[in-house]
């Protein structure tokens, strides 16, 4: 028997999508590195990679984020 038992981070409900088996899961069955959530449905962790690349986008967009060209600065 085990000294110490394995622990799941998770709690009950809570949904995850891993990003090596490109599938939803409940619970965090793998590591962290590999997973985005968790989510609070499983709906929302099945659009997991739309909801990523949207964000991505917007941050992208978003003027606050751009960096100056070499040797100007932005201060406004």
């Amino acid at each position: 028997m085990p000294l110490f038992k394995k622990r799941s981070v998770g709690k009950p409900g809570e949904w995850y999508y891993c990003l090596e088996h490109k599938k939803v899961e409940e619970g965090p069955d793998c590591p962290a590195k590999d997973r985005f959530g968790p989510y609070a449905s499983r709906s929302e962790a099945e659009r997991a990679m739309e909801t990523a690349r949207e964000r991505n986008l917007q941050w992208e967009n978003d003027a606050k984020w751009r960096d100056a060209p070499a040797g100007e600065r932005d201060d406004g």
